[in-house]
């Protein structure tokens, strides 16, 4: 049991930052799926203040595309986030069982996916990790995106685990731990689109750190390459996604549907359009040391990959021809092999001059300089990639991210430290200095001030359990939250009895928060439900809190069908949950039965060429087993009537007599058997 809530029933999956369980909320009897955080993160003080914000932030979506969060929270150092249980696999397992998605069911489920994600972008959250891994398909076939929010929570240290699983996925921006916005789950949703069409990916490599650069450097292959029925417009919507560019994506998710809506109808009609690429994106773009190390911290390795040097190579094939060739032979005359070699010559220093100005525009050594006298908060640009860096220290986490987001630049809270010097709320530190040339969409790592003797912890004692959680991790406090849950006889169930520490106490952001959370009082009165129908007794128990079980038995003064007893008498009390036994009546046992019937005589019988016809017969009458009645009957039809009979079934033996209708002297019997059914009496 987790919270005295929700009772683990099996394991179900893993991942590289928490294991994944079936499990049943006893509260509602409902079957959730329970993700607990591995015990490496759960000694991370940042990490999980983040991972229970976001885990909190997504618990807002509500739709048909999502799994729903429905509880966050912690116990004895255990954190775990309560989600929607999905019975199907993962969009991945069905890929790979598939081998490749048709088209028509592939516009299917990205449709959903797609349906999903614009409902999280609608509500301010990324996801940030859009992988088919993070797709459920349940068995009915409905797609649903999981994990939303909880991929912002992780940092460069916890991600490394699953990096493989993400690389593969991740935007060109995401790759050098740059600024994320929607536009990369837009490009993270178009691998994800390749990958069900082909049955592959894209991009792959060894190690993280290859595939990461190919996002970064390398065209992705048409996926008509590898099916060659795939309809353009499902192909044009897929390379538009995967652009390395952000601007020349997709805006948002509402065009990106609107274009998957239109494709399902006419798959054949070619209507994308893919912004032109700007004129200098044929110059290829040199990965920088920086990004190169930023690349190996993120996914846990220190490799560095081979640089291509294409010059090289062809010197070297060059060389290889020249061996073939026969030298004591000249191929050109002597003037000629002279205005080659000039020419050469010329080639040479034009392709120097060349490299020189690519070289130069890369390391920005004909930058223009910083016109003086200008604001310290304004961004000057240096060209379309980098901007200055502005001071940020002294503002607040809102004032930051909206400057630093209006340059192209991401913010990330790293912590939180006491200090005097700055108010509680500023941020006291960067980790890009002022004044400093920064790729556009690198992400700004700063430490907030909690205060210079910490702040004192709101009272949430009897606030629901998600409205006290929301309070204490949400701005200006940053708290962790843990939860235990007891009995309370004056305190409704889900709201907060305690809190440790006490209320006012003086706390700082990262520290934990104890909640004792009421599960109501611990007995509860058993309403009477002695002489109730057995649908009746069950709502009155189960609306109660009961669970019920039945038996039968007869009962010489209760009515068939009403209750005769109950295991714990109306009026006293119980625990929650308990189960009630009641016992419904079958009537009286000895209860006796009567008969009203009419008898008719048998048809006649053609016998030997004669005709044969009853004339009287001899009837015996049993209840049961019990032999009731006995008698000749020459005069039909008969009517018969009986009482007191001891059983509600029986059976009547009757032995008819045959008489020759041209000869009387001429008869036989013939016996039948027939069962009957009393009515009570």
């Amino acid at each position: 049991m987790i919270a005295n809530r929700y009772k683990i029933l099996n394991k179900i999956g893993a991942g590289g930052m928490s294991d994944v369980y079936k499990a049943v909320d006893t509260l509602i009897e409902r079957d959730v799926a329970i993700k607990i955080l591995k015990q490496e993160y759960s000694e991370d003080v940042n990490f999980l203040t983040k991972f229970h914000t976001e885990a909190k932030a997504a618990g807002v979506l509500q739709n048909p595309n999502i799994v729903n969060v429905y509880d966050v929270g912690s116990e004895n150092k255990l954190h775990y986030i309560v989600m929607e249980y999905v019975e199907g696999i993962t969009l991945k397992t069905y890929i790979e069982k598939c081998e490749r998605i048709s088209v028509k069911e592939s516009l299917a489920i990205a449709i959903q996916v797609a349906n999903g994600i614009r409902a999280a972008h609608n509500k301010g959250i990324i996801h940030r990790d859009i992988k088919p891994q993070n797709i459920m398909v349940s068995i009915d076939g409905k797609a649903k995106v999981t994990d939303f929010g909880i991929a912002r929570a992780t940092t460069s240290n916890t991600i490394s685990s699953d990096v493989m699983g993400s690389v593969h996925y991740t935007s060109p921006e995401q790759a050098r731990n740059g600024f994320v916005d929607a536009k990369s789950d837009i490009y993270s949703f178009g691998i994800v689109m390749y990958e069900m069409v082909t049955g592959r990916v894209p991009f792959d490599g060894d190690s993280a750190v290859s595939v990461a650069l190919q996002h970064l450097q390398e065209e992705i292959i048409r996926p008509s390459a590898y099916v060659e029925d795939l309809p353009v417009s499902l192909e044009k919507i897929i390379l538009k996604c995967t652009q390395k560019s952000p601007d020349r994506r997709y805006h948002n998710m509402d065009e990106l549907l609107e274009d998957l809506k239109r494709a399902a109808k006419n798959p054949d009609e070619d209507f994308v359009v893919i912004d032109p690429a700007p004129a200098t994106s044929n110059v290829t773009r040199v990965i920088t040391k920086e990004e190169v190390d930023k690349i190996n911290e993120i996914a846990g390795t220190t490799e560095e990959p081979a640089p291509v040097n294409k010059a090289k190579d062809m010197r070297k094939e060059f060389d290889d021809s020249d061996d073939d060739d026969d030298d004591s032979k000249p191929l050109l005359s002597p003037k000629w092999e002279k205005i080659v070699t000039i020419g050469g010559i010329i080639i040479a220093a034009a392709l120097i001059v060349l490299i020189i100005l690519i070289v130069g525009t890369i390391m920005d050594w004909f930058s223009v300089s910083k016109t003086p006298g200008k604001n310290n908060n304004t961004a000057i640009e240096e060209d379309g990639n980098k901007v200055e860096m502005v001071k940020i220290v002294g503002l607040t986490l809102d004032e930051a991210t909206k400057l630093l987001n209006e340059m192209g630049l991401g913010i990330q809270l790293t912590g939180t430290e006491v200090s005097d010097e700055y108010d509680e709320g500023q941020i006291m530190s960067q980790s890009v200095k002022k004044g400093d040339m920064v790729e556009k969409n690198t992400t700004i790592k700063v430490v907030v001030c909690a205060g210079t003797e910490g702040f004192q912890l709101p009272k949430v004692t009897n606030l629901m359990q998600d409205e006290a959680t929301k309070l204490l991790m949400s701005s200006p406090y940053f708290l962790v939250v843990s939860v235990s849950y007891e009995y309370s006889p004056t305190v409704e169930a889900m709201r907060v009895i305690s809190v440790s520490p006490r209320e006012g106490a003086t706390v700082h952001s990262g520290d934990t928060v104890n909640l004792v959370i009421s599960r109501g009082p611990e007995s509860v009165e058993v309403p009477n439900v002695i002489n109730m129908t057995e649908s009746e007794a069950r709502a009155a128990l189960t609306a109660a809190g009961f669970s019920v079980t039945v038996t039968s038995e007869y009962s010489n003064t209760v009515e068939a069908g009403r209750v005769i007893s109950q295991s714990i008498s109306g009026g006293k009390t119980a625990a929650p949950a308990s189960t009630i036994k009641i016992v419904i009546s079958l009537g009286s046992e000895n209860a006796l039965y009567k008969y009203n019937g009419s008898l008719s005589a048998a048809g006649d019988i053609e016998r030997n060429g004669y005709t044969y016809r009853v004339v009287s017969c001899y009837i015996e009458i049993y209840s049961g087993d019990e032999f009731v009645y006995a008698g000749d009957i020459t005069t039909f039809p008969a009517e018969i009537e009986l009482s007191d009979l001891p059983s509600e079934t029986g059976t009547i033996k009757i032995v008819w007599t045959y008489v020759n209708t041209a000869d009387s002297s001429d008869t036989f019997t013939q016996e039948e058997n027939r069962t009957i059914t009393y009515t009570k009496q």
